[in-house]
């Protein structure tokens, strides 16, 4: 079953370090906007399109 990460812009790097760690450097994941917890009705629907979008290219690799 394809699956997807999604980090928020400020986990980016323990995110790329982990990938790293696991033996899987090259794992590419979604990125969002950073605080989640504190972002509108309509950051959060930027969110999910961005998300929408990138999953679009990492799933379907159209990158």
């Amino acid at each position: 079953m394809p699956a997807l990460a999604v980090m928020t812009s400020h986990f980016v790097s323990a995110a790329e370090l982990m990938c790293k760690v696991l033996g899987m450097p090259d794992y590419k994941f979604a990125v969002i906007g950073h605080p989640i917890s504190s972002a509108s009705d309509e950051q959060l629907a930027d969110y999910a399109r961005t998300t929408v979008a990138q999953a679009r290219q990492l799933l379907l690799r159209n990158n």
